[in-house]
């Protein structure tokens, strides 16, 4: 047991040990009785917590992680603390990106209000997101300093500011006239170009869907979009990029990953592209 003393911050908590030979289900953790009714309330909590499309794998990654953060606080009261914190990681990742530079996060936030990146309101939030993380490293706080419903909102702000950060390319437009049929190569060598820097989402080699192999469907595609810019598919090779679009259409509803899903929902989209100049004729 932890000592306990004017120096001591951080409330003890009592976890009941499972009986040898039993696995509980998780229970609603008493403290987050006054938050929602039920778990399913947790969802309507966090619904408007959008992960940007354009962001890394690293920013969805942590950011994802810190809103389902949220959704089991009903299970784990601190899980909401921990949540606020853990999201700052994507926050400094996409400051020190945006501007170039990589110094102490209070400064990347000045950085950013001063350069109209993002509102001094946005900005006072993010800071005492910052300060309440300085707080846990110092052992000034506990994870049990936030309640579910404050922290969702300081999530929030994190939120809102990484999207404004990114300012994600009107890229529909483009792409439905790509498809469409309109200046299809220079779009196709965009999307290309956009994928070689994408990276492969973690944990999903080896993983496959409704008989689809995750990994072959992307060197598939990969390969085929580089032989239709290098000079164009044969009959077997629109073929098969036909069917690659027909595995992506089946396999994109079963990913129940956000970047995982934004990854292949993008080269899709490149393969609709590549597969754009070869649409069958109506007659």
């Amino acid at each position: 047991m932890a000592p306990t003393g004017s120096g001591n911050e951080t409330a003890l908590v009592n976890t009941p040990t499972p009986p040898p030979g039993r696995s509980l289900l998780p229970v609603r953790d008493p403290r987050a009785g006054d938050v929602v009714l039920d778990y399913a309330g947790m969802h309507a909590l966090v619904a408007d917590l959008v992960l940007p499309a354009d962001a890394s794998m690293y920013v969805m990654s942590a950011m994802e992680t810190s809103r389902e953060l949220i959704r089991h606080s009903y299970y784990r009261y601190e899980f909401a603390t921990v949540a606020v914190a853990h999201s700052l990681f994507a926050l400094e990742h996409v400051l020190a990106e945006r501007l170039a530079t990589t110094e102490p996060l209070h400064l990347l936030i000045e950085r950013a209000c001063d350069a109209g990146l993002i509102t001094a309101g946005l900005a006072a939030e993010l800071d005492r997101s910052r300060l309440l993380r300085d707080k846990l490293t110092q052992g000034c706080e506990s994870s049990a300093a936030l309640r579910p419903i404050r922290a969702v909102t300081m999530l929030r702000a994190v939120f809102d500011a990484v999207s404004l950060l990114l300012h994600p390319p009107a890229t529909a437009e483009a792409t439905a006239a790509d498809v469409d049929g309109a200046q299809p190569g220079r779009g196709l060598a965009r999307l290309w170009e956009d994928h070689l820097r994408a990276l492969f989402p973690d944990g999903f080699r080896g993983v496959g869907f409704d008989g689809v192999d995750l990994v072959l469907l992307d060197a598939d595609v990969a390969g085929l979009v580089q032989k239709e810019l290098k000079g164009g598919l044969d009959d077997s090779g629109i073929a098969c990029l036909w069917s690659c679009i027909a595995d992506l259409d089946k396999i994109i509803p079963l990913i129940n990953e956000e970047y995982c899903t934004s990854y292949f929902t993008k080269l899709r989209t490149m393969a609709r592209v590549a597969a754009a100049p070869h649409m069958p004729t109506t007659i």
